[in-house]
């Protein structure tokens, strides 16, 4: 059966019950709380969409959903809902659904406290809840529960940053539906209630008492708590009264109303220091406190101890620990004299303390004390436990500051003074103890009417304490007495007085009584104060039963009138005060005789004269009894006592406007309504008040006239109430007399009113008494007389008053005041009298806005009137309404808001917040009266204008008011319904202006300024924080686009509106207004940026016309783009439709190139701001943002030459750079500015950071910063050159005093660089591929410079850290197109060696090694990497046949160090190494290598000599054992040489490299012999026996005569015969042999991890690669990670020697996200082949081998082909070559006993001077490069940065003794470096004389072979040969001459040598001068 969906009509709504995942067709996912709106219904089943997600609708079950009750608006396809349940409810639903999603993010972002505080406040809501929905309360409680709701939301809103949401009776208001400035009012209370809680003016303070701790109890206690104002010294509340036991503890623990209390209604005034807490401590027992048990059994009540607490104390405890109860601990003292037991609390206070002792060292009172604040109901609501608990309350002394009628109180408090009593006979004086009772007239004890305090029940006796042995004891007991009212008259108080015997019977003696009545005979009670009773004698055994018999007796000596029967005299004497606080009884008798005035008419005019002199509070606590007499005499006579009852019925009104009274107008309300009888008295009343208003003219006292002004809203409520009952009465009788006598006394009040002050200001001041309390009238009128006609009596009363006052006396405040009551009252209300009064209401207003003065006042009028105008254009008279407000106010409302935003803000809390306010009041007032105009209305202001220059001004001034009023400041932070409204407003309002401007001000009336300001207010509008919906939440910009809709779009399309109609007047606003323009197409909005962008291309159209081209646009949307997108503004849909949309508009135009090369432009330097600012959102400095910084430093160079930008760039990336502490780099950064500058006097701006100063001192400034970044990086080269110019300028001015500080600062450098360690860094190549990395990264490569001890691993680590997407490329290999594109990060990372150009430095012999490791990791260019491979057929018996190489040099646009650690590569080039070429390179590093240690071990520069005895025996040992014959069988074959024709001259290269090596290692063995310890003697041995070997199997007898020479200063292998034969043997002292080299060679490193080796030391030296017999094993041979290079030695990674990829040196394990395929990122250990490419970590025993051994090896440029590598003269590395002054310090002889080492050539100056003292660190010297006039590279060599001890133990380790074989074994262990030599021919450098030579090789050529240094000669003599002479160093030796600049850029160079030919770094492009920067 088919189905159908049908519509629903009433199932509309509806809350998600269960989850439904929607996995059916057409299925809607919903979860538990979703709320559903319901489209169609089918078979069970709805079709609706989610609320929170309105676009995506589906089908769902409809069981799963619980339907709601909806109203549905706009029924049909846009229908909407709105449930119908209570507003405040559906409010707690949204709320608590946007709280959810945030409580979550509190806990991701660990902010726990709020989480968890946040989750109870949502649980109590949703209980809340619940009550509300289940509907079962009542209407009360209702309101309480939905004020609990609101307040705990609005605190949840403010915790969570939400709006704060303006509330009307517990529900939200919609702002549509009121006024402005309603909302306003709203807005603002609910503002304070959050930020400012209202002070309360009665407090509490809540008592618990804990304990008594005292070593010496024993015995019941006794303790009264009470407040004591220690100012009037008096207590200032009853007391509170506990009983303590034996133990000190509270002796009914289970009734917690018996130790807690709460003293109620104290006042603010009652909360200061001087107030205490006073405790005093009466214990029951025996007479002394240390009397034995049997002396008495009597109880007694005796003092014990009292102690005090401070209320300050207390505050000062509240405000550190709010709302918590403390615990305090009281220190008790004791009294030790009794008769200051009175006075006890008051010594204490004063310090005087010293006279007690405390009770013990550690005893105390422990209590808990806690401050509440508030009304007592408002405590019993917010602390329910205290009063569930029980609590006793303990009120205050008298009434609190406000009575409120419903009070009832009738206590009595009487306090037992002091006594005088005879000695009665006895010697000592009496123990006197005073028992009271109460009694009544019949003489019973009036039962529990005597109370010690609260928290105990009331007594019927009380037994004072007693005082040891005192005759005039002195108690001050507090006691109250709660007698009923009824029991009060004939009660009396009886004293009875005994004397309590110590003695064992302990009785009490009976010896007195006094007695008061306690009401007199008038019905007056007992008058407050001090009574001195008599004490009557009497006896033991007295009768009291009939107390008629002493009633009769006098009891008071005072003037209380008692009976008049004479008694003796008496001596004795005893005093009590009483204070009565009754609301029932009254001590006056004036009240009492007023009230029985009918008792004695005769004295009524006495009584009436008195009736002022009564007590208020007697009068307020018989109000009606006294208004009924008044009235009643009134009656009597109405014209005798008229005047009279008026004037006191007047004291009575004013008596309730005190604040402490004022809560009995209600019951004068009532009385009026209810019990007033006095039809007749409104005659009265009205003759007596115009008598009195028509004297105020005249009367000199005003005092009384005023009086009565003020009491006039009670005066006419008697006067309308008194009529009321007349026409009640008589049917409406006298009508018009009563409107006459109205109308006369208005007339009489306008008269009065009208009178100016003439020099006195008495009459003024009764004029504002009357104006204050006039408006309260109008209700009282409006009861009897028409509304408008009232209004007419009302507007013409306020007319009368004159609008020119007497400026000294003004009545402005008070006018206004008057006004603003009248506009709040009923009458202003209605329409009908509203519009007689509002002309006389504006007019006034109008006046005091004009002069800026009561804006307060004006502005709260203002708002009132704007909550009672509606805006209805269907009601004429709101229309009209309106139009009077336009015409009056808006000008001046407009002036008046710009006035006041242009003060400078008031400074002080208060007033700054009252400046606030009445901004926002008068804003609120403005966008009120906008809000109501309509069409008509704005079209008659428009036309009001009676010309152009008034619409003008009111345009900017209209303009620059909306600009204000969208200030972020207007309003607070939470305030965006406020905001919304008023955007709503001004755009509104905009539309409408916007025609005004078009049709006035274009074309000839033009008017610039109007249109600027109308564009400016148009994009500050739009990028108002509020308006920008992407940052609200889903909900939140759901309701703002449904209600006001995007304001940004509708101001968009206003702005390209209003430009199109511009015209030719757009060139105005060119460039002006690219930057704002600019801003708002920054706004993420599409149609906004659809709609703004093509104006950019009208600008360039225009811009093009006019100048013919558009380098204006260019230049300012360059400017702006870098602000604006630092500001985080822009993203990259933003700058792909800025190019689409530009370029489409560009297609069709004339200037089309020229336009897509400007967006072409800045789309390119959009796309690296956005990547700078990704950068930048990173804490951390990395290389990321460093480079970032860079690419966007040199695109504002070289692209767009922004000098200024350039500049902060510069000092940005310099920032970055300290932070990361690159100083070095910060150093280059700085001097790009440096170079900018001259040193010239030209004045420059203040620039950043810099104050204005001259171009020199700006300079020197930089050099100084500069130097100080050079010497912190160590690198002090360049800070050399920097203080060289420096100094130059100062000697140039004779600034002889920083010329010094200059050439201090450059010898320090010089030391610095000669005694300070150095680390040379490694380089690392690293690639960045895929689509995803930033632009200036993306697909390009670049070679990092690396930090200290970073390998490595390190490196490739830091990198993945950085980019963490990131996937690591396991090969070295070019990657393929799909990588580049991928989606995704690829990075490939491997080390790669430098080649530095600074040949001359690192091939002199005489410069340290120290100076020469600056010049080999600085200033590089050029960097490479070698790959081995084998080609064709791999020959398995000897693969060196087939073992090329693939060199890669790579090339960079800077050299580095620079302003980065890392450049992009801008050269790749690959070029093969035959294995012939790869073999003469290893033979030469190898011989290079054994050269070095000789020269070291001969120049002691070695601690041992392990180094070269294990290089000795690995390169003899694999000769031995074949390394050397493989290559013989490879190359030297005959199939090889008929092959390879073009080889020849490279065989015979090797040829002579491996007979050079022989002659090395035969002079190695020598010097061996020369240092070896006797415990190495057959390891020499061995090793001479086997170089025997090795010679005979190379088929080697005897050295050819240009080889006898020393083989030492052959630098790059053996001698070629010369071209010149004169030159063929050359004497080691005469002149430096300088021998050809191969042009192709590979040096070779060894590098394997010790680990790795040990194990196969014995077998690697066995063969001749020094590890296997196949190359397959040599390139997978496995490395083991090192687990010592950093953390055991601390040493300097060994320099880079191999282009390895990641996985190279052994990298860190990585994690899964660093995989590649899922892989390993590196190869695993025995993937990873042990080459060129994978070389091996090597630990610290094989750095120093790798020290000794790498250095300086021979190299060959592999560019050049075979005809052209010719050798070039070389100096050697490693020879003592003498010069001059050399051979004249040395002799002859000298030289002939010493071993044939050819003396180093001195530098100019003094010999060898470059040698240092034998050192541990001189073996961080590896020897230096060979020389060439032309171009050359070497390799870099890091030194080990470890002392040459730390290394020493390493050299006896078995791993070394294999490692270091012939040169053939380190092909397999590291990579290669390369050298680069051109043209040259084979020449010898003469140093000495020709003669000299030829001696010397005469002498050198008949030497045969030695093979140990025994030998000399042809003789066979055997002793030790000295040192050489030449290898001393002099005593005098200076410091090697200052190196090359580092930077001496611009050298002229000729037309043919290349660019790396440059010293330091490459040269770069002259400089600009900066304008002013």
């Amino acid at each position: 059966m088919s189905t159908m969906w049908i519509p629903t009509d009433n199932e509309k709504y509806g809350v998600v019950i269960s989850g439904f995942r929607g996995t059916v067709p057409h299925g809607l996912p919903l979860e538990v709380g979703d709320t559903v709106q319901i489209l169609e219904k089918c078979d069970g089943w709805y079709r609706g969409f989610v609320l929170k997600s309105p676009s995506i609708k589906g089908i769902f079950p409809a069981t799963y959903i619980h339907l709601k009750n909806a109203n549905v608006k706009n029924k049909g396809q846009f229908e909407t809902i709105i449930p119908t349940e209570d507003s405040v409810i559906t409010e707690m639903t949204g709320t608590l659904r946007e709280w959810g999603i945030m409580w979550k993010q509190l806990y991701v972002k660990n902010e726990g406290d709020l989480f968890h505080r946040l989750w109870h406040v949502m649980n109590e809501l949703l209980d809340l809840r619940r009550q509300v929905l289940v509907g079962h309360l009542t209407h009360d409680r209702m309101k309480d529960v939905k004020r609990h709701i609101t307040a705990r939301l609005d605190w949840g809103n403010e915790q969570m940053g939400l709006d704060l949401v303006p509330r009307k009776e517990f529900s939200m208001v919609d702002p549509d539906e009121i006024s402005v400035t309603e909302l306003y009012k709203l807005m603002e209370h609910r503002h304070r209630k959050k930020d400012t809680p209202i002070p309360t003016s009665t407090h509490h303070l809540f008592l618990q008492m804990k304990s008594l701790m005292c070593a010496n109890l024993g015995e019941e206690l006794e303790v009264f708590f009470s407040i004591y104002d220690s100012r009037e010294n008096h207590p200032v509340s009853e007391r509170f009264f506990v009983k303590l036991n034996k133990n000190g503890l509270p002796k009914f623990p289970e009734r917690m109303e018996r130790q807690c209390t709460l003293f109620v209604d104290l006042g603010s005034s009652d909360l200061r220091k001087d107030i205490y807490i006073t405790v005093h401590i009466i214990r029951l027992g025996r007479m002394a406190a240390g009397e034995k048990k049997n002396t008495c059994n009597a109880q007694y009540r005796r003092p014990f101890g009292c102690a005090v607490l401070s209320i300050a104390d207390l505050l000062q405890t509240e405000r550190d620990t709010r709302d918590s109860k403390e615990d305090h601990m009281l220190k008790v003292y004791m009294c030790n004299t009794e008769s200051e037991w009175y006075q006890i609390h008051e010594n204490i206070i004063k310090k005087l303390n010293a006279r007690y002792n405390l009770t013990s060292s550690n005893a105390g009172l422990s209590v808990a004390l806690q401050l509440l604040h508030g009304d007592i109901d408002q405590i019993r609501r917010e602390y329910p436990v205290l009063f569930t608990r029980g609590v006793a309350i303990t009120r205050k002394l008298g009434f609190s500051d406000i009575i409120m009628p419903g009070d009832i109180r009738n206590d009595l408090y009487v306090t037992l003074e002091r006594g005088e009593f005879e000695k009665g006979g006895k010697s000592v004086a009496r123990n006197v103890d005073v028992t009271m009772y109460v009694l009544d007239s019949e003489g019973q004890i009036l039962k529990d009417c005597i109370s010690l305090g609260s928290g105990e029940i009331p007594v019927s006796e009380h037994h004072s304490f007693v005082l040891y042995h005192n005759n005039s004891p002195r108690w001050a007991e507090l006691l109250k007495l709660p007698i009923p009212v009824d029991k009060f008259r004939g009660a009396h108080i009886r004293l009875e007085f005994r004397h309590c015997s110590t003695k064992e019977k302990g009785e009490k003696k009976l010896f007195g009584f006094s007695f008061v009545p306690l009401m007199q005979e008038d019905g007056r009670t007992l008058p407050d104060g001090i009574h001195e009773l008599l004490v009557h004698k009497c006896e033991e055994n007295t009768n009291f039963q009939d107390p008629a018999r002493y009633l009769k007796l006098q009891y008071c000596k005072g003037n209380l009138h008692g009976n008049s029967q004479p008694v003796k005299a008496s001596k004795e004497s005893f005093w009590i005060s009483s204070f009565l606080c009754s609301t029932k009884l009254t001590q006056n008798g004036d009240l009492l005789d007023f009230l029985k005035w009918r008792a004695h008419p005769e004295r009524i005019c006495d009584i009436l004269s008195k009736f002022k002199d009564i007590d208020g509070a007697e009068i307020v606590k018989f109000l009606q009894d006294t208004l009924d007499a008044l009235f009643g005499i009134l009656d009597e006579n109405p014209q005798k006592y008229g005047l009279k009852v008026f004037d006191s019925l007047v004291h009575i009104i004013n008596l309730l406007q005190d604040i402490k009274f004022q809560h009995f107008k209600p019951v004068m309300d009532t009385y009026i309504e209810s019990h007033f009888a006095g039809a007749l008295a409104y005659r009265d009343l009205i003759k007596v008040l115009k008598r009195y208003i028509d004297r105020s003219i005249e009367a000199e006292r005003q005092e009384h006239i005023q009086d009565v002004l003020r009491a006039q809203e009670y005066i006419f409520k008697y006067i309308i109430h008194s009529r009321s009952l007349y026409t009640l009465a008589t049917g409406g009788q006298n009508e018009e007399e009563f409107r006459s006598s109205i109308y006369e006394l208005f007339q009489s009040v306008r008269y009065f009113l009208s009178i100016e002050s003439q020099g006195s200001s008495i009459i003024t001041q009764t004029q504002a008494v009357f104006l204050s309390s006039f408006p309260a009238v109008y209700s009282e009128l409006l009861k009897l007389i028409d509304v408008r006609e009232v209004a007419n009596l009302v507007r013409d009363t306020l007319r009368s008053m004159p609008d020119v006052l007497h400026v000294e006396y003004s009545l402005e405040a008070v006018k206004l005041q008057c006004i603003a009551k009248t506009v709040e009252s009923q009458l202003f209300i209605n329409p009908d009298s509203r519009c007689i009064l509002l002309p006389v209401v504006l007019h006034h207003l109008h006046m005091h806005l004009q002069d800026q003065k009561d804006l307060i006042m004006c502005a709260r009028i203002l708002s009132t009137m704007f909550c009672l105008v509606k805006k209805d254009s269907s009601e004429i008279t709101a229309s009209e309404e309106v139009d009077m407000l336009v015409d009056s106010l808006l000008g001046v409302l407009l002036r008046t808001i710009l006035e006041i935003s242009n003060r400078s803000q008031p400074s002080g809390p208060t007033i700054r917040l009252q400046f606030q306010d009445v901004t926002g009041e008068f804003v609120a007032c403005l966008l009120a009266l906008l809000r109501q105009m309509t069409d008509k209305h704005y079209q008659q202001l428009l036309e009001s204008f009676a010309s152009k220059d008034g619409l003008r001004d009111f345009l900017l001034q209209i303009f620059t008011v909306f600009k204000i009023l969208i200030r972020p400041e207007m309003f607070p932070k939470d305030w965006t319904i406020m905001r919304l409204v008023t955007n709503n407003v001004i755009i509104t309002t905009i539309l409408y202006l916007s025609d005004a401007l078009r049709k006035n001000f274009l074309n000839e009336s033009f008017d610039f300024k109007v249109w600027e300001s109308y564009f400016y207010l148009a994009v500050i509008f739009i990028n108002q924080p509020c308006l920008q919906l992407e940052i609200f939440s889903p909900s939140k910009r759901k309701k703002v686009l449904e209600k006001y809709g995007d304001m940004r779009v509708m101001m968009g399309c206003e702005i390209f509106s209003m430009w199109q109609n511009l015209g030719e007047h757009k060139l105005q606003f060119i460039p002006g207004l690219i930057g704002p323009f600019l801003e708002v197409t920054l706004v993420p909005q599409a149609d906004l940026r659809n709609v703004m962008i093509p104006i950019f291309h009208d600008m360039m159209d225009w811009e093009q016309r006019r100048t013919g081209n558009f380098k204006q646009v260019e230049a300012k949307l360059i400017d702006k783009l870098d602000s604006l997108m630092s500001e985080g503004k822009g993203d990259e849909t933003y700058r792909e439709l800025f190019n689409s949309i530009l370029l489409k508009k560009i297609e069709r135009e004339t200037w089309r190139e020229s336009g897509i090369s400007l967006v072409a432009t800045v789309t390119r330097l959009m796309e690296r701001l956005l990547d700078y600012r990704d950068c930048m959102k990173v804490t951390e400095v990395d290389g990321k943002k460093i480079g970032c910084t860079v690419s966007l430093l040199n695109f504002y160079k070289t692209e767009i030459n922004k000098e200024e930008m350039y500049i902060r760039y510069i000092h940005k990336l310099y920032d970055l750079h300290l932070k990361a502490q690159n100083f070095t780099e910060a150093a280059y950064t700085l001097l790009l500015y440096d170079e900018l500058l001259e040193w010239s006097e030209r004045p420059l701006r203040e620039f950043l950071h810099y104050p204005m100063q001259t171009e020199w001192q700006r300079k020197e400034i930089l050099h100084l910063t500069i130097i100080q970044n050079f010497d912190k990086g160590k690198c002090w080269e360049n800070g050399i050159i920097l203080c060289r110019e420096l100094a130059d300028q100062y000697e140039t001015f004779y600034d002889y005093r920083n010329l010094s500080k200059m050439r201090m600062m450059e010898a320090a450098f010089y030391d610095k660089i000669m005694d300070q360690q150095r680390l040379e860094p490694e380089f690392f190549r690293v690639g960045f591929y895929g689509k995803k990395f930033p632009f200036f990264l993306r697909n390009k490569e670049f070679v990092c410079r690396g930090h200290d001890y970073e390998r490595l691993e390190a490196f490739q680590q830091r990198m993945l850290n950085e980019f963490p997407h990131a996937i690591a490329m396991q090969h070295a290999n070019q990657p393929e197109e799909t990588i580049f594109q991928a989606d995704a990060q690829y990075l490939q990372i491997y080390a790669v060696i430098p080649i530095p150009d600074n040949h001359e430095i690192l091939q002199k012999e005489a410069i340290p090694d120290h100076i020469k490791s600056f010049y080999r990791v600085n200033n590089i260019w050029r960097f490479r990497y070698d790959r081995p491979f084998h080609k064709g057929i791999k020959d398995k018996e000897n693969e060196f046949k087939s073992l090329w190489v693939e060199r890669t040099t790579l090339t960079l646009v800077q050299s580095l160090p620079g302003i980065s650690r890392w450049f992009e590569v801008d050269r790749r080039e690959v070029v093969e190494m035959s294995p012939l070429e790869n073999a003469i390179e290893v033979l030469e590093n190898k011989n290079q290598q054994l050269r070095t240690l000789i020269t070291q071990c001969q120049s002691r520069q070695m601690q041992n000599i392990n180094p070269l005895t294990m290089c000795l025996n690995g390169v003899i040992d694999a000769a031995v054992n074949g390394g050397l014959a493989r290559y013989q069988e490879a190359f030297f074959v005959k199939d090889y040489i008929l092959n390879h024709p073009e080889d020849g001259d490279k065989i015979s290269r090797l040829r002579e490299l491996m007979f050079e090596q022989a002659h090395i290692l035969e002079y190695g063995l020598a010097v061996h012999e020369k240092f070896v310890p006797q415990d190495m003697r057959p390891l020499h041995k061995k090793l001479v026996d086997q170089f025997f070997v090795m010679k005979s199997r190379l088929g080697i007898q005897d050295f050819p005569g240009y080889a006898r020479v020393s083989p030492i200063h052959l630098t790059n292998g053996s001698p070629r015969t010369c071209r010149n034969p004169t030159l063929g043997a050359v004497s080691p002292d005469g002149a430096r042999l300088v021998n050809r080299r191969s042009p192709l060679s590979y040096p070779a490193f060894n590098r394997y991890s010790s680990s790795s080796l040990s194990s196969q030391a014995s077998a690697e030296v066995s063969n001749i690669t020094g590890q296997s017999e196949s190359s397959d094993e040599v390139f997978q041979m496995q490395a083991s990670p090192s687990t010592s290079s950093l953390s055991s030695t601390h040493s300097a990674s060994p320099n880079v020697t191999s282009s390895a990829p990641s996985s190279a040196r052994g990298s860190p394990l990585l994690s899964d996200k660093h995989k590649h395929s899922r892989e390993n990122t590196c190869l695993s250990p025995r993937e990873r082949p042990c080459s060129a490419i994978y070389p091996i970590s090597m630990e610290p025993a094989q750095t120093l081998t790798q020290q000794i051994g790498d250095p300086c090896m021979p190299r060959s440029d592999p560019n050049l082909s075979a005809p052209e590598k010719v050798m070039n003269p070389t100096p050697s590395s490693w020879s003592l070559d003498s010069g001059k002054e050399a051979r004249n310090c040395v002799p002859d002889s000298a030289r002939l006993v010493s071993p044939p080492v050819p003396p180093r050539p001195p530098h100019t100056g003094s010999p060898a001077k470059t040698y240092r003292s034998f050192s541990p660190q001189a073996f961080e010297t590896p020897p230096a490069h060979p020389r060439s006039p032309h171009k050359s590279s070497v390799q870099s060599l890091t030194p080990s940065p470890t002392d040459y001890q730390s290394l020493g133990p390493v050299y006896n380790s078995p791993v070394l003794s294999g490692s270091s074989s012939s040169g053939i074994s380190s092909l397999s262990r590291g990579s290669v470096t390369e050298t680069t030599l051109t043209d040259g021919t084979i020449t010898c450098t003469l140093i000495g004389s020709e003669e000299l030579i030829k001696r010397e090789n005469e002498t050198f050529a008949c030497m045969p072979p030695r093979y140990n240094l025994s030998e000399h000669g042809t003789g066979t003599s055997r002793r030790r040969a000295p040192l050489p002479h030449s290898l001393s160093v002099p005593p005098n030796a200076e410091p090697p001459a200052l190196p090359p600049k580092p930077h001496v850029l611009r050298v002229h160079r000729s037309e043919g040598e290349n660019r790396m030919d440059e010293i330091l770094v490459r040269p770069r492009s002259q400089p600009r001068k900066v304008s002013q920067l």
